[in-house]
Protein backbone atom coordinates (compact mmCIF):
# COMPACT_ATOMS: atom_id res chain seq x y z
CA UNK A 1 0.00 0.00 0.00
CA UNK A 2 2.92 1.99 0.58
CA UNK A 3 3.40 3.00 -3.61
CA UNK A 4 -0.43 3.17 -4.32
CA UNK A 5 0.02 6.61 -4.97
CA UNK A 6 2.09 5.97 -7.66
CA UNK A 7 0.08 3.30 -8.78
CA UNK A 8 -1.88 3.16 -12.80
CA UNK A 9 -4.87 1.50 -14.07
CA UNK A 10 -5.94 1.13 -17.23
CA UNK A 11 -9.53 0.65 -18.45
CA UNK A 12 -11.54 0.26 -22.00
CA UNK A 13 -14.89 0.82 -21.96
CA UNK A 14 -17.11 -0.23 -24.15
CA UNK A 15 -20.69 1.11 -25.23
CA UNK A 16 -23.18 -1.62 -25.10
CA UNK A 17 -24.75 -1.91 -28.78
CA UNK A 18 -27.44 -3.75 -30.25
CA UNK A 19 -25.42 -4.08 -33.64
CA UNK A 20 -23.54 -7.70 -33.55
CA UNK A 21 -20.11 -5.77 -34.37
CA UNK A 22 -18.47 -4.74 -31.26
CA UNK A 23 -16.19 -2.00 -32.49
CA UNK A 24 -13.82 -0.04 -30.24
CA UNK A 25 -15.29 3.57 -29.51
CA UNK A 26 -12.16 6.30 -29.81
CA UNK A 27 -11.41 7.99 -27.14
CA UNK A 28 -13.13 4.95 -24.93
CA UNK A 29 -9.11 4.47 -23.02
CA UNK A 30 -8.62 5.85 -20.36
CA UNK A 31 -5.81 5.49 -17.53
CA UNK A 32 -6.51 6.45 -13.98
CA UNK A 33 -4.74 7.34 -10.77
CA UNK A 34 -4.77 4.50 -7.85
CA UNK A 35 -6.45 6.28 -4.85
CA UNK A 36 -5.09 6.13 -1.60
CA UNK A 37 -8.36 7.41 -0.17
CA UNK A 38 -10.80 4.66 2.06
CA UNK A 39 -14.84 4.37 1.31
CA UNK A 40 -17.74 2.73 2.80
CA UNK A 41 -20.78 1.79 0.37
CA UNK A 42 -24.07 1.52 1.64
CA UNK A 43 -26.26 -0.49 -0.77
CA UNK A 44 -29.54 1.27 -0.30
CA UNK A 45 -32.90 -1.02 -0.45
CA UNK A 46 -34.77 1.50 -2.13
CA UNK A 47 -35.44 4.24 -4.74
CA UNK A 48 -34.58 7.79 -3.20
CA UNK A 49 -34.75 10.98 -4.95
CA UNK A 50 -32.74 13.24 -1.84
CA UNK A 51 -30.17 12.16 -0.43
CA UNK A 52 -30.65 14.28 3.19
CA UNK A 53 -33.77 11.99 3.59
CA UNK A 54 -32.13 8.66 2.69
CA UNK A 55 -29.27 9.42 5.24
CA UNK A 56 -32.23 10.01 7.58
CA UNK A 57 -33.61 6.42 7.68
CA UNK A 58 -29.73 5.47 8.26
CA UNK A 59 -29.93 7.95 11.68
CA UNK A 60 -28.16 10.47 10.10
CA UNK A 61 -24.63 11.33 9.46
CA UNK A 62 -23.50 10.47 12.75
CA UNK A 63 -25.35 7.09 13.20
CA UNK A 64 -23.51 5.70 10.60
CA UNK A 65 -20.17 6.86 11.92
CA UNK A 66 -21.09 5.19 15.32
CA UNK A 67 -22.12 1.90 13.84
CA UNK A 68 -18.84 1.73 11.54
CA UNK A 69 -16.74 2.01 14.27
CA UNK A 70 -18.20 -1.10 15.88
CA UNK A 71 -17.37 -4.03 13.48
CA UNK A 72 -20.19 -6.37 15.43
CA UNK A 73 -23.37 -3.81 14.55
CA UNK A 74 -25.11 -3.80 11.56
CA UNK A 75 -26.69 -0.81 10.11
CA UNK A 76 -29.94 -0.10 11.14
CA UNK A 77 -32.65 1.36 8.66
CA UNK A 78 -35.73 2.73 9.64
CA UNK A 79 -38.04 4.13 6.28
CA UNK A 80 -40.49 6.21 9.13
CA UNK A 81 -37.69 7.63 10.99
CA UNK A 82 -40.20 9.57 12.77
CA UNK A 83 -42.15 6.78 14.27
CA UNK A 84 -40.72 5.49 17.44
CA UNK A 85 -42.34 2.44 16.51
CA UNK A 86 -41.08 1.71 13.42
CA UNK A 87 -39.56 -1.67 12.56
CA UNK A 88 -36.09 -1.67 11.44
CA UNK A 89 -34.11 -2.93 8.60
CA UNK A 90 -30.33 -3.97 9.29
CA UNK A 91 -27.57 -4.61 6.58
CA UNK A 92 -24.87 -6.58 7.70
CA UNK A 93 -21.16 -5.19 6.96
CA UNK A 94 -19.29 -7.10 4.55
CA UNK A 95 -15.45 -7.04 3.22
CA UNK A 96 -15.14 -5.43 -0.57
CA UNK A 97 -12.51 -4.60 -2.45
CA UNK A 98 -14.48 -2.63 -5.01
CA UNK A 99 -13.48 0.87 -6.99
CA UNK A 100 -15.64 3.66 -6.85
CA UNK A 101 -14.90 5.26 -10.33
CA UNK A 102 -16.61 8.69 -12.01
CA UNK A 103 -16.86 8.50 -15.70
CA UNK A 104 -18.03 11.76 -17.87
CA UNK A 105 -18.57 10.95 -21.72
CA UNK A 106 -18.72 13.97 -24.25
CA UNK A 107 -20.13 13.55 -27.62
CA UNK A 108 -20.21 16.18 -30.20
CA UNK A 109 -23.85 16.40 -31.16
CA UNK A 110 -23.30 16.36 -35.17
CA UNK A 111 -21.27 13.01 -34.43
CA UNK A 112 -22.51 11.08 -31.21
CA UNK A 113 -19.62 8.38 -32.35
CA UNK A 114 -17.08 11.05 -31.64
CA UNK A 115 -17.07 10.56 -27.89
CA UNK A 116 -14.51 11.27 -24.74
CA UNK A 117 -14.75 9.88 -21.56
CA UNK A 118 -12.82 10.84 -18.53
CA UNK A 119 -12.39 8.81 -16.27
CA UNK A 120 -11.11 9.59 -12.22
CA UNK A 121 -11.02 7.22 -9.34
CA UNK A 122 -12.34 8.69 -6.06
CA UNK A 123 -11.64 5.47 -3.64
CA UNK A 124 -11.40 2.32 -2.76
CA UNK A 125 -14.46 0.85 -0.91
CA UNK A 126 -13.30 -1.74 1.63
CA UNK A 127 -16.34 -1.86 3.67
CA UNK A 128 -20.16 -2.70 2.26
CA UNK A 129 -23.37 -2.95 3.79
CA UNK A 130 -25.33 -5.20 2.73
CA UNK A 131 -29.21 -5.50 3.33
CA UNK A 132 -29.65 -9.06 2.84
CA UNK A 133 -32.85 -9.69 5.26
CA UNK A 134 -36.71 -8.92 6.04
CA UNK A 135 -37.60 -6.21 7.43
CA UNK A 136 -39.49 -7.11 11.00
CA UNK A 137 -43.37 -6.80 11.10
CA UNK A 138 -44.31 -3.42 11.48
CA UNK A 139 -47.21 -2.46 14.33
CA UNK A 140 -48.62 1.29 13.81
CA UNK A 141 -49.90 3.06 16.27
CA UNK A 142 -53.39 2.80 15.41
CA UNK A 143 -56.94 1.82 17.30
CA UNK A 144 -59.16 0.25 15.49
CA UNK A 145 -62.96 -0.30 16.40
CA UNK A 146 -66.29 -0.13 14.81
CA UNK A 147 -64.83 -0.23 11.58
CA UNK A 148 -63.04 2.98 11.99
CA UNK A 149 -59.42 3.38 12.72
CA UNK A 150 -57.88 6.45 15.18
CA UNK A 151 -53.78 7.50 15.06
CA UNK A 152 -52.45 7.33 18.78
CA UNK A 153 -49.36 8.89 18.02
CA UNK A 154 -50.47 12.16 19.36
CA UNK A 155 -51.66 10.72 22.46
CA UNK A 156 -48.90 8.42 23.38
CA UNK A 157 -46.15 10.40 22.58
CA UNK A 158 -44.57 13.08 24.77
CA UNK A 159 -43.71 15.89 22.14
CA UNK A 160 -43.86 18.71 25.27
CA UNK A 161 -43.91 18.97 28.75
CA UNK A 162 -47.98 18.19 29.59
CA UNK A 163 -50.00 18.65 32.79
CA UNK A 164 -51.67 15.99 34.46
CA UNK A 165 -55.07 15.63 32.75
CA UNK A 166 -52.57 14.06 29.51
CA UNK A 167 -51.65 11.54 31.40
CA UNK A 168 -55.00 10.49 33.29
CA UNK A 169 -56.58 10.50 29.97
CA UNK A 170 -58.51 7.22 29.02
CA UNK A 171 -56.10 5.26 26.64
CA UNK A 172 -56.64 1.57 24.69
CA UNK A 173 -53.32 -0.26 25.29
CA UNK A 174 -50.91 -0.22 22.84
CA UNK A 175 -47.73 -2.04 24.13
CA UNK A 176 -46.12 -3.98 21.21
CA UNK A 177 -42.90 -5.67 21.76
CA UNK A 178 -39.33 -3.92 20.21
CA UNK A 179 -38.71 -6.44 18.06
CA UNK A 180 -41.58 -9.81 16.77
CA UNK A 181 -38.73 -11.79 15.23
CA UNK A 182 -35.05 -12.55 15.95
CA UNK A 183 -34.72 -13.87 12.70
CA UNK A 184 -34.35 -11.73 9.68
CA UNK A 185 -33.75 -14.50 6.90
CA UNK A 186 -36.09 -17.03 6.45
CA UNK A 187 -35.63 -20.79 7.21
CA UNK A 188 -37.14 -23.99 5.28
CA UNK A 189 -37.41 -25.95 8.14
CA UNK A 190 -41.04 -27.64 7.17
CA UNK A 191 -42.50 -28.06 10.47
CA UNK A 192 -39.19 -30.63 11.10
CA UNK A 193 -37.52 -31.30 14.52
CA UNK A 194 -34.25 -30.09 15.45
CA UNK A 195 -32.56 -32.65 15.89
CA UNK A 196 -29.64 -30.88 17.30
CA UNK A 197 -31.66 -29.61 20.32
CA UNK A 198 -31.09 -30.73 23.46
CA UNK A 199 -33.71 -29.66 25.80
CA UNK A 200 -31.89 -26.10 25.12
CA UNK A 201 -33.99 -23.09 26.74
CA UNK A 202 -31.55 -20.95 27.15
CA UNK A 203 -31.73 -19.57 24.07
CA UNK A 204 -32.93 -20.01 20.06
CA UNK A 205 -29.40 -19.21 18.92
CA UNK A 206 -27.83 -21.30 20.95
CA UNK A 207 -26.28 -24.52 21.10
CA UNK A 208 -26.21 -26.65 24.27
CA UNK A 209 -22.84 -26.60 26.14
CA UNK A 210 -20.99 -30.08 26.99
CA UNK A 211 -21.95 -30.70 31.22
CA UNK A 212 -18.12 -31.00 32.31
CA UNK A 213 -18.85 -28.70 35.39
CA UNK A 214 -19.33 -30.24 38.87
CA UNK A 215 -21.54 -27.88 40.99
CA UNK A 216 -21.99 -28.25 44.62
CA UNK A 217 -24.20 -26.98 46.94
CA UNK A 218 -23.26 -26.16 50.74
CA UNK A 219 -25.74 -28.83 52.23
CA UNK A 220 -24.10 -31.62 49.83
CA UNK A 221 -22.73 -34.11 52.23
CA UNK A 222 -19.59 -34.78 50.27
CA UNK A 223 -17.64 -33.15 47.24
CA UNK A 224 -16.40 -34.67 44.16
CA UNK A 225 -12.88 -36.12 44.30
CA UNK A 226 -12.16 -36.72 40.63
CA UNK A 227 -13.48 -34.84 37.66
CA UNK A 228 -16.12 -36.01 35.05
CA UNK A 229 -14.76 -38.41 32.51
CA UNK A 230 -16.47 -35.95 29.69
CA UNK A 231 -14.14 -33.11 30.94
CA UNK A 232 -10.86 -35.07 30.80
CA UNK A 233 -11.73 -36.06 27.25
CA UNK A 234 -12.64 -32.74 25.80
CA UNK A 235 -9.74 -31.12 27.48
CA UNK A 236 -7.16 -33.56 25.83
CA UNK A 237 -9.14 -33.08 22.62
CA UNK A 238 -8.67 -29.28 22.64
CA UNK A 239 -5.37 -29.23 24.26
CA UNK A 240 -3.19 -29.10 21.10
CA UNK A 241 -0.16 -26.71 21.24
CA UNK A 242 2.59 -25.69 24.06
CA UNK A 243 0.12 -22.75 25.30
CA UNK A 244 -2.44 -24.57 26.56
CA UNK A 245 -0.42 -27.40 28.03
CA UNK A 246 1.50 -24.97 29.53
CA UNK A 247 -1.69 -23.04 31.24
CA UNK A 248 -2.86 -26.77 32.65
CA UNK A 249 0.52 -26.98 34.49
CA UNK A 250 0.74 -23.55 35.72
CA UNK A 251 -3.23 -23.75 37.30
CA UNK A 252 -2.48 -27.30 38.08
CA UNK A 253 0.06 -25.43 40.73
CA UNK A 254 -2.42 -22.79 41.62
CA UNK A 255 -4.93 -24.77 43.09
CA UNK A 256 -1.87 -27.00 44.77
CA UNK A 257 -0.57 -23.69 46.52
CA UNK A 258 -4.33 -22.39 46.79
CA UNK A 259 -6.91 -25.02 46.64
CA UNK A 260 -9.93 -21.71 46.38
CA UNK A 261 -9.81 -19.65 43.41
CA UNK A 262 -12.18 -17.17 41.75
CA UNK A 263 -12.49 -17.12 38.02
CA UNK A 264 -11.19 -13.74 37.62
CA UNK A 265 -8.43 -14.48 39.36
CA UNK A 266 -7.32 -17.21 37.72
CA UNK A 267 -8.17 -15.05 34.45
CA UNK A 268 -5.78 -12.45 35.76
CA UNK A 269 -2.91 -15.33 36.00
CA UNK A 270 -2.90 -17.82 33.45
CA UNK A 271 -2.91 -16.08 29.59
CA UNK A 272 -5.62 -18.62 28.38
CA UNK A 273 -8.52 -18.14 26.05
CA UNK A 274 -11.55 -17.53 28.07
CA UNK A 275 -13.45 -20.63 26.12
CA UNK A 276 -10.25 -22.90 26.59
CA UNK A 277 -10.21 -21.79 30.56
CA UNK A 278 -14.15 -22.64 30.59
CA UNK A 279 -12.97 -26.53 29.79
CA UNK A 280 -9.90 -26.74 32.21
CA UNK A 281 -11.49 -25.13 35.02
CA UNK A 282 -13.72 -28.42 35.75
CA UNK A 283 -10.22 -30.67 35.40
CA UNK A 284 -9.21 -29.62 38.24
CA UNK A 285 -12.02 -27.96 40.44
CA UNK A 286 -15.35 -28.19 41.31
CA UNK A 287 -18.18 -25.36 41.11
CA UNK A 288 -19.51 -24.10 44.86
CA UNK A 289 -23.19 -22.54 43.65
CA UNK A 290 -24.20 -21.33 47.73
CA UNK A 291 -22.40 -20.93 50.73
CA UNK A 292 -19.64 -18.97 51.94
CA UNK A 293 -17.35 -20.27 48.75
CA UNK A 294 -20.27 -19.66 46.24
CA UNK A 295 -19.14 -18.61 42.91
CA UNK A 296 -15.55 -20.06 43.50
CA UNK A 297 -14.32 -22.85 41.96
CA UNK A 298 -13.11 -25.24 44.59
CA UNK A 299 -9.85 -27.95 43.83
CA UNK A 300 -11.43 -31.13 43.60
CA UNK A 301 -11.13 -33.54 46.78
CA UNK A 302 -10.60 -30.24 49.00
CA UNK A 303 -13.57 -29.91 51.60
CA UNK A 304 -13.71 -26.18 52.82
CA UNK A 305 -16.35 -26.64 55.16
CA UNK A 306 -14.30 -29.20 57.24
CA UNK A 307 -11.08 -27.45 57.20
CA UNK A 308 -10.94 -23.87 59.30
CA UNK A 309 -8.14 -23.14 57.16
CA UNK A 310 -10.44 -22.25 54.15
CA UNK A 311 -12.17 -19.32 55.71
CA UNK A 312 -9.45 -16.72 54.33
CA UNK A 313 -10.92 -18.25 50.86
CA UNK A 314 -14.49 -17.58 51.89
CA UNK A 315 -16.03 -14.78 48.75
CA UNK A 316 -17.38 -11.70 50.11
CA UNK A 317 -20.01 -10.34 48.02
CA UNK A 318 -20.00 -6.15 47.79
CA UNK A 319 -21.98 -3.83 46.49
CA UNK A 320 -21.26 -0.18 46.19
CA UNK A 321 -23.60 1.78 48.31
CA UNK A 322 -24.76 4.82 46.94
CA UNK A 323 -27.20 7.32 47.89
CA UNK A 324 -28.21 10.83 49.60
CA UNK A 325 -27.67 9.06 52.85
CA UNK A 326 -24.49 7.26 52.35
CA UNK A 327 -22.67 10.48 51.83
CA UNK A 328 -22.53 10.56 47.85
CA UNK A 329 -24.80 10.08 44.71
CA UNK A 330 -24.56 7.70 41.52
CA UNK A 331 -23.29 11.21 39.75
CA UNK A 332 -20.37 11.26 42.29
CA UNK A 333 -18.75 7.90 41.81
CA UNK A 334 -17.04 7.59 38.50
CA UNK A 335 -17.19 3.73 38.81
CA UNK A 336 -19.07 1.88 35.65
CA UNK A 337 -21.97 -0.76 36.39
CA UNK A 338 -21.07 -4.05 34.72
CA UNK A 339 -24.05 -4.10 33.13
CA UNK A 340 -26.51 -1.64 31.64
CA UNK A 341 -30.14 -1.67 30.04
CA UNK A 342 -29.08 1.28 28.13
CA UNK A 343 -26.43 -0.61 26.53
CA UNK A 344 -29.05 -3.48 25.41
CA UNK A 345 -28.64 -4.26 21.90
CA UNK A 346 -31.64 -6.48 20.80
CA UNK A 347 -29.94 -9.81 19.14
CA UNK A 348 -30.91 -8.56 15.70
CA UNK A 349 -28.47 -5.81 15.69
CA UNK A 350 -25.50 -7.39 15.92
CA UNK A 351 -23.42 -9.30 13.75
CA UNK A 352 -22.63 -12.71 15.32
CA UNK A 353 -20.19 -13.80 12.65
CA UNK A 354 -18.46 -10.50 13.38
CA UNK A 355 -19.00 -11.11 16.82
CA UNK A 356 -17.02 -14.20 17.26
CA UNK A 357 -13.81 -13.33 15.46
CA UNK A 358 -13.59 -10.32 17.57
CA UNK A 359 -14.24 -12.72 20.91
CA UNK A 360 -11.17 -14.70 19.50
CA UNK A 361 -9.20 -12.41 18.66
CA UNK A 362 -9.38 -9.65 20.82
CA UNK A 363 -8.93 -11.34 24.10
CA UNK A 364 -7.32 -9.10 27.38
CA UNK A 365 -6.38 -10.39 30.61
CA UNK A 366 -7.98 -8.85 33.46
CA UNK A 367 -5.97 -6.69 35.78
CA UNK A 368 -5.23 -7.06 39.95
CA UNK A 369 -8.09 -4.66 40.87
CA UNK A 370 -10.54 -7.09 39.46
CA UNK A 371 -10.00 -9.84 42.37
CA UNK A 372 -7.59 -7.79 44.70
CA UNK A 373 -8.91 -4.63 47.03
CA UNK A 374 -6.35 -2.31 48.62
CA UNK A 375 -6.81 0.80 50.66
CA UNK A 376 -6.82 4.34 48.72
CA UNK A 377 -8.34 2.52 45.46
CA UNK A 378 -11.65 2.87 44.12
CA UNK A 379 -13.10 -0.96 42.91
CA UNK A 380 -13.24 -1.32 39.23
CA UNK A 381 -17.46 -2.34 39.25
CA UNK A 382 -20.25 -1.36 41.37
CA UNK A 383 -20.66 -4.77 42.51
CA UNK A 384 -17.65 -6.80 43.36
CA UNK A 385 -16.99 -10.67 44.28
CA UNK A 386 -13.56 -10.53 46.73
CA UNK A 387 -11.88 -13.18 48.48
CA UNK A 388 -11.24 -12.28 51.40
CA UNK A 389 -7.22 -13.23 51.24
CA UNK A 390 -7.52 -10.93 48.51
CA UNK A 391 -8.65 -8.41 50.63
CA UNK A 392 -5.33 -6.94 51.24
CA UNK A 393 -6.00 -4.31 54.25
CA UNK A 394 -4.12 -4.65 58.30
CA UNK A 395 -7.65 -3.83 59.66
CA UNK A 396 -10.18 -6.25 57.34
CA UNK A 397 -7.05 -9.11 58.28
CA UNK A 398 -7.53 -8.55 62.01
CA UNK A 399 -11.52 -8.80 61.58
CA UNK A 400 -11.62 -11.81 59.86
CA UNK A 401 -8.69 -13.49 62.16
CA UNK A 402 -10.27 -12.27 64.87
CA UNK A 403 -11.35 -15.99 66.10
CA UNK A 404 -8.04 -17.77 64.65
CA UNK A 405 -7.74 -21.01 66.87
CA UNK A 406 -11.07 -20.88 67.78
CA UNK A 407 -13.74 -21.81 64.75
CA UNK A 408 -16.19 -24.52 66.14
CA UNK A 409 -19.37 -24.51 63.20
CA UNK A 410 -18.84 -23.48 59.85
CA UNK A 411 -21.88 -20.99 59.15
CA UNK A 412 -24.01 -20.83 55.67
CA UNK A 413 -23.31 -17.35 55.79
CA UNK A 414 -20.22 -16.16 57.38
CA UNK A 415 -18.37 -19.30 57.34
CA UNK A 416 -15.71 -20.10 59.49
CA UNK A 417 -15.67 -15.92 60.45
CA UNK A 418 -17.69 -14.79 63.46
CA UNK A 419 -21.19 -14.20 63.18
CA UNK A 420 -21.55 -10.99 61.22
CA UNK A 421 -18.35 -10.57 60.03
CA UNK A 422 -19.73 -10.35 56.27
CA UNK A 423 -21.43 -7.15 57.21
CA UNK A 424 -18.74 -5.36 59.18
CA UNK A 425 -16.05 -6.03 55.95
CA UNK A 426 -18.69 -4.26 53.85
CA UNK A 427 -19.56 -1.34 56.19
CA UNK A 428 -15.56 -0.90 56.03
CA UNK A 429 -14.64 -1.17 52.67
CA UNK A 430 -17.53 1.03 52.10
CA UNK A 431 -16.40 3.59 54.36
CA UNK A 432 -12.53 3.14 52.84
CA UNK A 433 -14.55 3.99 49.11
CA UNK A 434 -16.27 7.05 50.69
CA UNK A 435 -13.17 8.37 51.87
CA UNK A 436 -11.74 7.60 48.31
CA UNK A 437 -14.64 9.68 46.56
CA UNK A 438 -14.76 12.58 49.33
CA UNK A 439 -10.77 12.83 48.77
CA UNK A 440 -11.21 13.38 44.85
CA UNK A 441 -14.12 15.65 44.94
CA UNK A 442 -13.41 17.17 48.40
CA UNK A 443 -15.20 20.41 47.69
CA UNK A 444 -18.23 19.07 46.77
CA UNK A 445 -21.01 17.65 49.29
CA UNK A 446 -24.75 15.85 48.57
CA UNK A 447 -25.92 19.55 49.49
CA UNK A 448 -23.79 21.39 46.94
CA UNK A 449 -24.75 18.32 44.50
CA UNK A 450 -29.06 19.10 45.17
CA UNK A 451 -27.91 22.96 44.22
CA UNK A 452 -26.92 22.03 41.01
CA UNK A 453 -29.79 20.20 40.58
CA UNK A 454 -32.01 22.73 41.26
CA UNK A 455 -31.12 24.93 38.41
CA UNK A 456 -32.18 22.36 36.11
CA UNK A 457 -35.53 20.67 36.28
CA UNK A 458 -34.72 17.75 34.05
CA UNK A 459 -31.73 17.26 35.46
CA UNK A 460 -33.22 17.29 39.32
CA UNK A 461 -35.67 14.65 37.60
CA UNK A 462 -32.85 12.32 36.38
CA UNK A 463 -30.51 12.34 39.50
CA UNK A 464 -33.44 11.97 41.94
CA UNK A 465 -34.85 9.23 40.11
CA UNK A 466 -31.26 7.18 40.06
CA UNK A 467 -31.01 8.04 43.37
CA UNK A 468 -33.93 6.06 43.86
CA UNK A 469 -33.22 3.88 42.15
CA UNK A 470 -29.92 2.77 43.40
CA UNK A 471 -31.93 3.09 46.96
CA UNK A 472 -33.60 -0.06 45.80
CA UNK A 473 -30.36 -1.47 44.78
CA UNK A 474 -28.24 -0.93 47.79
CA UNK A 475 -26.90 -4.38 49.14
CA UNK A 476 -29.57 -6.06 51.39
CA UNK A 477 -27.23 -7.69 54.58
CA UNK A 478 -29.05 -11.03 54.98
CA UNK A 479 -28.86 -11.73 51.03
CA UNK A 480 -25.86 -11.40 48.55
CA UNK A 481 -26.49 -10.47 44.48
CA UNK A 482 -26.19 -13.37 42.76
CA UNK A 483 -26.01 -12.45 38.87
CA UNK A 484 -22.37 -12.88 38.31
CA UNK A 485 -22.52 -16.39 39.53
CA UNK A 486 -25.75 -17.31 37.57
CA UNK A 487 -24.12 -15.42 34.19
CA UNK A 488 -20.63 -18.13 35.12
CA UNK A 489 -23.12 -21.63 35.76
CA UNK A 490 -24.97 -20.21 32.04
CA UNK A 491 -21.60 -20.95 30.37
CA UNK A 492 -21.75 -24.70 31.24
CA UNK A 493 -25.34 -25.47 30.60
Amino acid sequence: MADMRDAKLDFTLKELTFPAEHEDVPGSSSTVELQDKKLVCVEYPGVFSSADRMLATLGGEPKVTKTYSNPSKRLELRYRPQDPFCHSLYGNRVSSGNLLLRVRRRARKNDPKDAEIHMDMLGVIGTTYKFMGLADFQCLAVHSEGGKHTPLYDKIILRKPESQEFFEQPMPYFLPPPIFSRLDSPVDYFYRPDVHLNKNFIGLNRAGRPHNAIFVSFTDPVVPAECLEAAKVTWKRICMNECDKKAEEQLKKMFESRPIWSRNAVKANINLHPDKLKLLLPFYAYYMVTGPWRSLWVKLGYDPRKTPEAKKYQMLDFRIRCSSKHGYLLSNIPIKAKRSSLNYSLPNTLNKSVMEKLSVSSVSSPQESSYIFREGMLPPHRQMFYQVCDLDVESIQKEIEQNNGNEQHCDERDGWCVVGTTDKLRDMISAMIKAVIRAQKPSQSVKDVYAEEEEDAVGEYENREDEEEDEEDEFQPSEGSENEMETEILDYM
